[in-house]
C-alpha cells in the first residue's frame, strides 16, 4: 500500500485557506528573516546576550534550509517561524532563572533511564508505560516547553495539541499526544537551534546535514539544566525518551554519567516503513507537497547515520559510565512484563509490584486499537526490503 497524504476537513481548509490569506496580504510576516525573529525571541521579555551559544549559526542554517528545502504552506512557514523564536527565547529564559538562583545547578540529579532506538520501535508505549509508576517522572510538554516557569498551566500546551489534531487527525493515530502525556526530550533541546526533531517535522535535508557535523555537547549540558529547573524539589527519578539520542550517545552519557540507556531493536524493514509514515503525516501539516519517496529516502539516510553512530559509540566506549539494556521489539509487546525486570534491574530498583496489572492498566487507558493507521509498504516509499537488509547488516 502507498502511502498518500491525509484529507483534510472542512474546519482544517478553513484555517490553511485563512492562513494564505493572511500571506498574501502581509508578506513580511512570512519571510524567513532572521532580525525579526531575534527581535520577537527577545521582545519575549529575554534579552539576546542570554541566547544559547552558536545560535545565530543554527537561526541562519534552519531558516535557510527551511525556505529552501521545506516547500512549506502557510501553516508551516508559521510554525517553523514560531519554533526559532520559542527556542531562542527558551534558551535565554533558563539562563535567566540559573543567573537569579544559581544554587538551581547543585540540583542533584539520579542517572535517568533513557528510552531511544529508531523511530516507530516502541520507544512511546514503554516511556509512558514507565512514566505511570509513581516513583519515575516523565516530563510533560509544558514542563519540557517552559521548564522555567514555577506554576505550569498544562492548558497552554492542550491548545497547541487540539490544533494539531485539527489541522491533521492523523497525527494523534501515528503519535497520540496532549498535555497529560508526556513527551520526548526534543521539545527542550534545540535552544541553539540545534535540533533532529525539526528533520521530522519539515523536510530539511540541507539542515539535517549540518547537523550531523555538528558538536551537541553543549546542547546535552543546557538540557541538563532543563531537568534540573523541572526536577527542583522532585525526588522521582526521571525516565526520557528520544530516538535522537541515538545519534548523540556521547554527548548524552557525559551530560548524564551513569545513565541507564534502554534502546529497542526492530525488523529494520518495518522501522523504517512505518518511520516513513510517520515523517510523511508529520510533514503533511505543514506542506502541501509532500513526496513519499523522497520521505523513505531520508527515513533511510538518517537512520542509517543515527545507528552507525550508535554501534560506533557501543563499540568504541566501552568503560563508559552508562548501563544499556537491550529490549527486542517483538518481545516488548508480547511479554512487556519480563522487559520492565530487565529494566529495573539494570536501575537497581525495586520492580513495580504486579507487573502484569501494572501493564494491563497502561492498556486500558490507551487501547491499542485505538490509534490504528494504514499500512504502507516499503515499496510504497520507494524502499527495497532487500536493499534494504544488506545496507543495515551492520546492526
Amino acid at each position: 500500500m502507498t502511502w498518500t497524504p491525509p484529507v483534510r476537513g472542512p474546519v482544517a481548509q478553513q484555517i490553511y485557506a485563512a492562513a494564505e490569506k493572511d500571506r498574501a496580504e502581509r508578506p513580511e510576516h512570512y519571510r524567513f528573516d532572521a532580525d525579526a525573529v531575534v527581535q520577537r525571541a527577545a521582545k519575549r521579555g529575554a534579552g539576546v546576550e542570554d541566547f544559547a551559544d552558536g545560535w545565530e549559526d543554527g537561526l541562519e542554517t534552519f531558516l535557510r534550509s527551511a525556505e529552501e528545502d521545506a516547500a512549506l504552506n502557510a501553516v508551516g512557514i508559521r510554525m517553523a517561524l514560531q519554533s526559532a523564536t520559542g527556542r531562542l527565547s527558551a534558551g535565554a529564559h533558563i539562563a535567566t532563572a540559573f543567573r537569579e538562583d544559581p544554587d538551581l545547578r547543585n540540583t542533584p540529579l539520579a542517572p535517568p533511564i533513557v528510552i531511544l532506538g529508531g523511530w516507530r520501535t516502541g520507544t512511546t508505549f514503554l516511556f509512558r508505560l514507565l512514566g505511570r509508576d509513581p516513583r519515575l517522572h516523565a516530563p510533560l510538554p509544558v514542563e519540557l516547553v517552559a521548564p522555567w516557569m514555577s506554576c505550569r498551566d498544562p492548558e497552554t500546551t492542550s491548545a497547541a495539541s487540539q490544533l494539531l489534531h485539527t489541522l491533521n487527525p492523523d497525527m494523534a493515530l501515528v503519535h497520540p499526544s496532549g498535555p497529560d502525556l508526556p513527551e520526548e526530550c526534543v521539545l527542550a533541546m534545540g535552544t541553539d537551534l540545534r535540533n533532529w526533531g525539526f528533520t521530522s517535522m519539515m523536510r530539511l535535508p540541507s539542515y539535517a546535514g549540518w547537523l550531523a557535523g555538528q558538536d551537541f555537547a553543549g546542547s546535552y549540558a543546557r538540557y541538563r539544566e532543563v531537568l534540573q529547573l523541572i526536577g527542583s524539589g522532585d525526588q522521582r527519578r526521571f525516565v526520557l525518551k528520544a530516538p535522537a539520542h541515538t545519534a548523540e550517545l556521547d554527548h548524552l552519557v557525559e551530560a548524564f554519567p551513569g545513565a541507564v540507556i534502554v534502546q529497542i531493536h526492530r525488523d529494520i524493514v518495518e522501522t523504517l516503513t512505518s518511520g516513513a509514515t510517520l515523517f510523511g503525516v508529520y510533514r503533511s501539516t505543514y506542506s502541501d507537497h509532500v513526496d513519499a519517496v523522497d520521505v523513505g529516502r531520508e527515513q533511510v539516510d538518517q537512520s542509517e547515520l543515527w545507528l552507525r553512530r550508535a554501534v560506533e559509540f557501543r563499540t568504541s566506549a566501552t568503560d563508559a559510565p552508562v548501563t544499556f539494556v537491550d529490549l527486542d521489539y517483538s518481545t516488548l509487546v508480547e511479554d512487556t512484563a519480563s522487559c520492565l525486570a530487565k529494566i529495573y534491574a539494570a536501575a537497581d530498583m525495586e520492580p513495580v509490584e504486579h507487573p502484569d496489572r501494572f501493564v494491563a492498566a497502561y492498556h486500558a487507558a490507551h487501547p491499542r486499537t485505538a490509534h490504528a493507521y494504514q499500512r504502507c509498504t516499503p515499496e510504497g516509499f520507494g524502499l527495497n526490503p532487500d536493499e534494504l537488509r544488506e545496507r543495515f547488516s551492520f546492526l
